[in-house]
């Protein structure tokens, strides 16, 4: 089982449960807890097809306060393909006021400094587009890149991404395999923002899996 490795701020608060769900055979804990209990409501992985390969590059983990379901009352009853295929619903969910932590695990290695190119662009261009893309993101966003730069990513380093309730700041936060782990505060609203929506924006995201893993279980959570 690979370790719910934080910095030494998020490690005094989340501890791992002994349920455990499997995504491509990377254990993720069921449940975490921050300030509040947190549970795995959505996983799934990245993977592009290269030369007829499928080739897989990160595990999600996707851990939601339970209470989420109570900003989400509009799309009681919806079935999980309803879901997935509405991104409003999606959209309800990175604007609810509730904690998040993403959590992702390399499968396939790769340098920080292209990871870093992936986050660029990606948030760049959807601030672009919601004409959001200012002086001030332009530097958030250089900073964040920055973080990654000189960093390796070798099968199995794990990236989180810890969003607060009501915050408009987030924390990435490193584990490397034999190094102290690293950390950086995103401190745009915008930016921190349109990284939410980079996982979680419904067919706007990068990992379809996510999003119906998310779909799934959240339909079936609305239903309870």
């Amino acid at each position: 089982m690979l370790p719910l490795s934080l910095s030494p701020s998020l490690a005094k608060i989340i501890t791992m449960a002994t349920e455990t769900v499997l995504v491509d055979e990377i254990s993720y804990p069921s449940k975490i807890t921050t300030t509040k209990p947190l549970s795995l409501l959505g996983h799934g992985i990245t993977d592009m097809e290269i030369h007829f390969l499928q080739v897989k590059f990160y595990a999600i983990g996707v851990y939601l306060e339970p209470e989420v379901v109570n900003h989400l009352q509009q799309w009681k009853g919806k079935s999980a393909k309803e879901l997935e295929d509405n991104d409003d619903f999606f959209d309800a969910l990175i604007s609810a006021p509730v904690e998040k932590v993403i959590r992702l695990v390399v499968i396939k290695e790769i340098k920080g400094a292209q990871y870093g190119v992936q986050i660029e662009t990606a948030v760049r261009d959807r601030l672009a587009a919601d004409d959001k893309y200012e002086d001030e993101e332009e530097e958030a966003l250089e900073k964040a890149i920055e973080f990654f730069q000189s960093k390796y990513f070798k099968k199995n380093s794990v990236i989180t991404y810890h969003f607060p309730a009501n915050s408009s700041t987030a924390e990435i936060v490193v584990s490397l395999e034999g190094k102290e782990d690293s950390k950086y505060v995103v401190e745009n609203a915008n930016v921190v923002e349109t990284i939410q929506k980079w996982y979680l924006a419904g067919s706007r995201a990068i990992s379809p899996s996510t999003i119906k893993s998310l779909a799934t279980n959240l339909s079936e959570e609305l239903s309870k």
